[in-house]
């Protein structure tokens, strides 16, 4: 897609959002019989986390599916992942349509998002050249319910594990999304590392969305500072500082254009799990080296068309990425403070 092309879809999405948010309905959306929680029987965590995610969210147990995954890998090869999507989806129920894996590693097979590598299949070619375009997602800007007889993939994400209690705080910050609509803010950055710039022609513009209690807005900074209503927070860089500074609402997406995101437990750049840590609810980062191609990253006008208009997290994060084989969700899958 062309820039010219991008900005009119921007524009156009924009638009949509604020008739959804006029006349106030939500879309249907991801329910928890629909979700497998893929639980390592080998990481006490995992188990731990898995079965206190069951009960909040109700997940029937036919849904809970284990696996066996010493060590906690950060990258399996294509041969060890091909072996656990098996295991996998040799215990999968009818009916699901999304899949939970309940750990923070491993998050990456070869250059591939293990998310990615899950839902839409390995891609080897990609590895060659990370930089190049990678395959389109069918489920860009989608509105279906049912990826899997649509487009015969489930949506997949992490959840993870390393504390024990910042996990459960995570599943609570979900749940706790869907019994109030707050007064919030959607929040875009340009900062100074220009080259992370490349989706600030696709922020919304600054508005408010009155039937959704949201307003829009783009600034000119490396950072928030402060602010204690944060529903949205996308921004390019390398490492976000000030998150000690203000506060996530329940179900917040928050989100860093840079390469490096995505690799958990990389530090040659701020890790997405710092930003569950901070207090969003879900993210998503690039496990190996994208460039800066907006297509590799969260679209921020369809991330927040499918949110308001009711989706969970898990959903509207994945149809706002048009290219996602590199790039890694995590989070509370079933977030939805539009969903009423």
């Amino acid at each position: 897609m062309t820039l010219r092309a991008a900005l009119f879809l921007t524009l156009a999405l924009m638009g949509a959002t604020g008739q959804a948010g006029a006349q106030g309905a939500a879309a249907p959306r991801l329910r928890p019989s629909q979700l497998a929680l893929v639980v390592n029987d080998a990481e006490p965590n995992s188990v731990a986390i898995a079965a206190y995610y069951r009960k909040a969210r109700g997940i029937p147990a036919a849904n809970v599916i284990h696996v066996h995954i010493p060590g906690k890998p950060q990258r399996l090869d294509a041969a060890a992942f091909s072996a656990l999507k098996e295991r996998i989806d040799s215990q999968l129920p009818p009916g699901i349509e999304a899949v939970l894996m309940v750990w923070t590693a491993p998050y990456a097979v070869e250059c591939n998002a293990i998310t990615a590598a899950y839902s839409m299949g390995f891609d080897a070619g990609q590895c060659s050249n990370t930089c190049a375009a990678s395959r389109p997602s069918a489920y860009f800007n989608a509105t279906s319910v049912q990826p899997l007889a649509d487009f015969r993939m489930r949506l997949s994400m992490l959840l993870p594990t390393d504390s024990v209690a910042q996990a459960k705080a995570l599943i609570d910050r979900g749940v706790a999304s869907g019994f109030r609509v707050p007064n919030a803010t959607a929040y875009y950055l340009v900062t100074s590392q220009a080259a992370r710039n490349s989706r600030a022609e696709l922020f919304p513009r600054d508005g408010q969305i009155a039937a959704k209690k949201i307003r829009t807005k783009t600034l000119h900074s490396d950072a928030l500072d402060g602010v204690s209503d944060i529903m949205v927070y996308q921004t390019g860089m390398a490492k976000v500082d000030k998150l000690d500074s203000v506060k996530f609402l329940p179900g917040a997406l928050a989100d860093h254009l840079t390469s490096f995101g995505g690799d958990l437990y990389g530090t040659s750049q701020m890790s997405s799990l710092r930003w569950l840590e901070a207090g969003a609810t879900a993210s998503y980062g690039s496990v190996s080296e994208p460039c800066n191609h907006w297509q590799k990253f969260p679209h921020p006008s369809v991330l927040l068309k499918h949110y308001l208009s009711g989706s969970t997290a898990i959903e509207a994060y994945w149809r706002s990425v048009a290219w996602p084989t590199q790039g890694v969700f995590i989070g509370e899958p079933l977030a939805a403070p539009y969903g009423r």
